[in-house]
């Protein structure tokens, strides 16, 4: 495992940032996770909480003031001693989308400023699993790297005011789902069936950093039974352990 020139700082009076070099890469996320596991452990009995993303680490205190000064060189220390942490687990989940033209509101658009037709597209954006570097933005919304650049698009110059819950959208190098209505400028392409935040339940995301997804392509009537399926509680999603 590398180890990188990670810098650390203030950020507000009950956080710490915890920053690796400007890169996104798996490596990178991989380490950003190890340290993590390593801090929840170091830190079990304090109400801290951790937020990763694609080349940083966000202690949070949830009552005390965090006095870097104090906790700079425990942190440095306890990232040399990372590498003993054994990593958490991590899934593979596959999720369905509808591409229905009802859905894919920017699909043929999209498919035409990229030079596909819509059947390479939904191919090109099924082929790969993608993975979770951040989750932010909106509760649920995971930022989904490893887009294929033949799928690289803009975001959209207007953002929607409403953009519908599930939405599957493309930006930049990126894929992502809208776990709930909300504004949003990502290009929409489809829609997925599967809630994948609720804020009622103990772990309100599905899906965590450092997880991958991939996406499989279902028709209007299935999408339909999903939803009803997950009304009544019996839809299970598919997913598989990556490393273990």
């Amino acid at each position: 495992m590398n180890d990188y020139p990670i810098r650390i700082r203030s950020f507000g009076v009950h956080a710490i940032l915890v920053e690796w070099p400007d890169q996104v890469d798996t490596v990178v996320l991989n380490d950003i996770l190890q340290y993590a596991q390593c801090l929840r452990e170091h830190f079990k009995a304090e109400p801290i909480a951790l937020v990763t993303a694609y080349n940083s680490l966000t202690l949070i205190s949830e009552r005390e003031p965090l006095d870097l000064k104090e906790m700079e060189s425990t942190l440095f220390a306890l990232y040399e001693k990372r590498t003993g942490t054994p990593p958490g687990q991590k899934y593979l989940w596959r999720l369905p989308v509808c591409y229905d033209a009802e859905f894919g509101i920017d699909l043929e658009a999209v498919s035409d400023r990229l030079g596909l037709s819509t059947e390479e597209l939904i191919t090109l954006h099924t082929k790969n699993s993608y993975t979770v570097y951040g989750i932010g933005f909106l509760p649920g919304f995971m930022y989904l790297g490893g887009l294929t650049a033949a799928l690289e698009i803009p975001r959209r110059p207007k953002p929607r005011l409403r953009v519908r819950k599930g939405a599957v959208g493309l930006a930049g190098k990126q894929t992502g789902i809208y776990p709930q209505e909300s504004p949003g400028g990502w290009n929409i392409i489809g829609n997925c069936s599967v809630p994948i935040f609720d804020a009622t339940k103990e772990t309100p995301c599905l899906i965590s950093v450092g997880d991958q997804v991939q996406f499989y392509a279902i028709s209007r009537s299935e999408y339909e039974l999903h939803k009803i399926e997950g009304e009544v509680g019996i839809y299970q999603v598919e997913k598989s352990l990556l490393n273990g």
